[in-house]
This record gives structure tokens, sequence and C-alpha cells, in this order.
């Protein structure tokens, strides 16, 4: 079975995974399930060839376990890494103001610019990520050990044409 966690403060989203869902395995039914108290909804769908489309799966926590592309799985983001960082930030980043002060002897001064963040314990997906934003020419950096920040203006703009809003 796979599930897919879509926060309802995204309804797009929601619509948009279910889309996907159902165009990747049309012979399976995809189907909505709310949990009370928890703010999203699971997109749920089942087969058995799930496991075929992302062997990446497995037991344990993903950042304590090997993730690797297989060759098919490699092709598919070498010819689409716009869409690949798409799903990476919509599902593990977000893009923000970062607002920032800086103490003058006449006052403080202060300003702020937009910035994308991914957040992530896998070092196996910050790879996946970087690799990615250098397909796009995008420029990056760790701001910590878990977090990949596209801060420049410029690779902000152009991450921008790829990755867009939430929906």
């Amino acid at each position: 079975m796979l599930w897919l966690a879509c926060s309802d403060a995204w309804p797009g989203l929601l619509a948009r995974a279910k889309q996907a869902t159902s165009l990747v395995m049309p012979s399976s039914s995809v189907f909505c399930a709310a949990q009370e108290g928890v703010a999203c909804t699971y997109v749920k769908s089942v087969s058995k060839h799930w496991p075929c489309l992302f062997p990446q799966h497995g037991p344990g926590r993903k950042h304590e376990r090997r993730i690797e592309l297989g060759p098919w799985q490699e092709e598919i983001v070498s010819s689409y890494p716009g869409d690949f960082a798409r799903g990476l930030f919509h599902s593990d980043g977000c893009r923000v103001t970062n607002r920032v002060r800086r103490p003058l002897k006449n006052g403080d001064r202060w300003y702020e610019y937009p910035r994308y963040l991914f957040v992530n314990r896998s070092a196996d997906i910050h790879r996946l990520c970087g690799e990615a934003l250098d397909r796009l020419g995008v420029a990056w950096r760790f701001a910590k050990p878990t977090t990949i920040s596209v801060a420049r203006r410029d690779a902000v703009a152009r991450l921008d044409r790829f990755v867009g809003p939430k929906y």
C-alpha cells in the first residue's frame, strides 16, 4: 500500500497527489482518508507493484538506510530535474522570507530576502537534491547538517521557475 500524507493547508496538493497516483498506477483505486486530530489527509493506493516503483522503500528509517535511484529512475530524474526538485521541496522544503537584523551604531538595520530551505535527515536524499539543483544551475549550500539552503537572489529566482508555490 502507498500512503501519501498531504497537509490540509494545501488542498491543491491533495488533488495533484491523487492525480499522480492514478496516472502511475491506473489499475489500482486511489482513495483518501482523513485522520481525526491531524491536519492532513492521506492519499492511499493498494497494489503489490508499489515496491517495484519504489525499491528504496524498506524497513527502518530512511535516513538510516541507503537511498539510491535505479537506472530507470535516474534516467527520469535526469530528464526532469525540475519536477524532481519540485517534489522534494513540496514534500520536505519551503520558501520563506528571511528577515535579518544588523545592529549599527545609529540603530538596527533590517532587510529581508526570499529563500528556499530543504530539510531532511538522509544524506542520500540531500545528495539527490543537490544533484537536481546542480542540473538546474541553482546555487545551494548547507545551512545546517540537515538543511539545504538556496538564498542567492538569482538562484531563488531560478528555482521559482521549477518549484513554484505549494497548491
